[in-house]
């Protein structure tokens, strides 16, 4: 069974020496060195960089190009996002109620419909854009970012095209298990 070190005592001669203490803190930070500048960190660094970028980006384009011009559809409005139902008056029962806010503040029951109409044109309108983003990139790259994917034959549960084999239920997709079936079978009962 492994010990564990107590101390810094790394020659094991019982005394803690300024050279172990050196060694310790090197060690501790060539480990933080490995940590910081491995591929993967900063990768992840990068890809949060351009994520963040992205979105700002992605916003914009929903809010000042697109939705404008959605919004000159005869049922939506350029502020989609204040169109409400009012459920319940508030305490000042013959006040009219110009905004979301506005209803809140006297108390009102909303259903804030317009809001979530918002918010989801948009989710599907961001998600529209990285998908022709993807595929332009990999049309340039040549490069498939965005992968297809099928369902297994054998336990219905997606699968990359390509895979040979599935991983969730093993099972062989270019249907080996099909074509020989008595050899294995006998695979079977013989091990």
């Amino acid at each position: 069974m492994p010990q564990l070190v107590d101390s810094f005592d790394f020659d094991g001669d019982g005394d803690l020496d300024f050279d172990d203490v050196r060694s310790a803190a090197r060690k501790t930070w060539d480990g933080f060195l490995d940590f910081c500048f491995r591929d993967n960190v900063l990768e992840v660094a990068v890809g949060l960089i351009f994520a963040t970028s992205f979105t700002a980006v992605a916003n914009s384009l929903v809010s000042d190009i697109i939705l404008p011009i959605i919004s000159l559809l005869p049922f939506l409005s350029r502020n989609l996002e204040e169109k409400f139902l009012i459920l319940r008056r508030g305490q000042h029962r013959s006040l009219i109620y110009n905004t979301v806010d506005q209803a809140l503040e006297d108390g009102a029951v909303v259903w804030a419909y317009g809001n979530f109409i918002d918010k989801l044109m948009r989710f599907f309108l961001i998600a529209f854009g990285l998908f022709v983003i993807g595929k332009t990139y990999g049309w340039l790259a040549n490069d498939n970012v965005i992968k297809r994917q099928v369902r297994c034959r054998y336990c219905r549960k997606y699968i990359s095209d390509h895979a040979k084999r599935c991983f969730n239920c093993t099972s062989w997709q270019d249907g080996r298990e099909e074509k020989n079936p008595e050899a294995a079978a006998a695979s079977d009962n013989g091990s």
